[in-house]
């Protein structure tokens, strides 16, 4: 994915209709009436038991919403708060092999795990997350970039690298996302299946579950050849394997798109399970009923696919939402939250492919709200409904263990600022003075402050660089200053705004506009200059 890639397609049409011969019956108008009156009550009563949570597991109940979001993608998607993200759990994507260290994992080979908790305050976020009940799947590898199995060839330092990204999020599954070179790379996937095998044994070994799901390219026929040895080669190193989700996207060529991309969907997800199935009973491992759908998961590319011409609509994702639940689909993903919403004026009367929106009409949202209806939940994950906040008036913030400034009534914050506020991490939305961010609000769209997540114990302060002394005069109470100069104040430097004279620099971040110096350093929580 992002974006994701399907194989060289063969032609394959809508299987036949089966003719049947089994003979027919004539029925009296009452008994007609009585077998229609029995049978709408089992349907009822089906449908209810279907819908119940708590059945069997492998009822109709446990199809799990998990769209995927793009990490490193700008603007950085705020999937913790709610009214960015109506989905309980999310998959975050993609982490795979650093850039100058193969054996080193990063988001999507620009950030390394500290420096995404730091510039995009992605420990927070998650913890944010999970403190209002969801939780997060990480997934390894995708389209672009380094595959961390692929590059990295040493088996502890594979295993090590996997093994620190679940530890640092605590994670209870995981998401391989094999496509392309990756996916015809038989050693590295003996590599990657034996870490993977070894990592999962060591969590319920710690107590711990870790949920394992491989994400393979799909035609309308089900996996490819090299799919079906991926899948082969995970259970042959002894991964339990929750799953196989299939892209369900691209499935024609710019000469031939697909128009029913539904019909094409719902048939390679059939395909796909009868894989599946003949593949774990391969392996001494039998799936019977809805057992074999629980296994299988799909991730169609909402609105314009790859393939011009291809488009999965709102329509279709009801219709793939009504066949989740009609089978028990273990999964259902949809790449990807930073693309569902309608595009702007720049895109107005032409069908392309956007990393930040769908290129169909539609209200932000839309398809994660559709999806949002299915009902089940990953057994892997905390089945947590809640979790109390702490009353914020009983929270004290003290600057010498904030991360960033202390929120102040009296500031002029811009877009992108960050604030500490009563023990939590706001972002600005706009430019705003007075705004309370801990603030109640009805509507998420009334206040000009956006949750990030918590304060962590484990948090630096903010501390600004200081400069040698010498680097620019001292700050002189009794010098009249021109517009320009430039002096240290407290170790800091700062530039005259304008004449002035006994007016000292301000030591409270952000300083304001009215202020007759300028800073001439960053400090954290402020946004980037354009």
């Amino acid at each position: 994915m992002d974006t994701m890639t399907a194989p060289n397609r063969q032609p394959d049409g809508p299987p036949s209709p089966v003719a049947t011969s089994e003979p027919t019956e004539r029925l009296s108008f009452v008994r007609l009436g009585a077998a229609l009156a029995v049978l709408a009550l089992l349907v009822a009563g089906v449908w209810i038991g279907l819908r119940r949570v708590g059945d069997d597991p492998v009822t109709l109940d446990t199809s799990w919403s998990v769209p995927y979001v793009d990490v490193t993608l700008t603007p950085s998607y705020q999937f913790q708060n709610p009214s960015s993200n109506p989905a309980r759990d999310i998959a975050l994507a993609f982490v795979v092999a650093g850039s100058s260290d193969p054996c080193q994992p990063s988001w999507g080979g620009a950030y390394s795990l500290d420096a995404a908790g730091r510039d995009l305050d992605l420990d927070r976020r998650i913890l944010q997350l999970r403190a209002s009940g969801g939780d997060v799947m990480v997934s390894f590898g995708g389209q672009a970039n380094d595959e961390l199995a692929g590059v990295c060839t040493a088996a502890d330092d594979l295993l090590s690298a996997y093994r620190s990204v679940v530890e640092r999020y605590d994670l209870h599954a995981i998401d391989l996302d094999i496509e392309g070179d990756d996916l015809t790379d038989a050693a590295a996937g003996a590599r990657r299946a034996t870490a993977i095998s070894v990592l999962q044994r060591e969590r319920v070994d710690a107590g711990e579950r870790l949920d394992v799901w491989v994400t393979l390219p799909v035609a309308r026929n089900g996996l490819t050849d090299d799919g079906r040895a991926a899948v082969g080669a995970l259970l042959d190193a002894g991964v339990e394997l929750a799953g196989v989700n299939a892209m369900t996207m691209n499935f024609g060529t710019a000469d031939a798109p697909t128009s029913d991309m539904l019909a094409a969907t719902t048939a390679a997800l059939e395909a796909t399970m009868n894989q599946v199935t003949s593949i774990f009973a391969n392996h001494g491992v039998t799936l019977e009923g809805s057992a074999r759908w629980a296994r299988i998961g799909a991730t169609p590319m909402i609105g314009q696919n790859d393939v011009v011409g291809e488009v999965f609509t709102l329509a279709d994702a009801q219709g793939l939402a009504d066949f989740a639940l009609r089978t028990g689909l273990g999964r259902v993903s949809f790449w990807s939250l930073n693309r569902d919403t309608s595009c702007d004026q720049a895109f107005a009367d032409v069908m392309v492919l956007s990393a930040t929106c769908s290129s169909v009409s539609q209200d932000s949202l839309d398809f994660a709200e559709v999806f949002t209806e299915l009902p089940g939940r990953s057994a892997a994950l905390p089945q947590v409904d809640a979790v109390t906040e702490p009353n914020q008036g009983q929270v004290t913030d003290d600057p010498a263990t904030s991360p960033y400034p202390i929120w102040r009534p009296d500031a002029y914050y811009p877009g992108g600022y960050k604030v500490v506020r009563a023990g939590k991490v706001y972002e600005a939305k706009w430019y705003n003075q007075g705004d309370d961010p801990a603030m109640p609000h009805d509507n998420p769209w009334d206040t000009a402050w956006a949750l990030v997540g918590p304060v962590s114990p484990n948090d630096a302060p903010f501390t600004p660089a200081t400069l040698p002394a010498g680097t620019h005069p001292a700050w002189d109470p009794v010098t009249l200053y021109d517009t320009g100069e430039k002096v240290l104040f407290e170790g800091l430097p700062y530039e005259a705004r304008w004449p002035n004279k006994g007016e000292a620099p301000a030591t409270l971040f952000p300083v304001n506009p009215d202020s007759a110096w300028e800073p001439l350093f960053t400090i954290a929580g402020e946004p980037e200059t354009p």
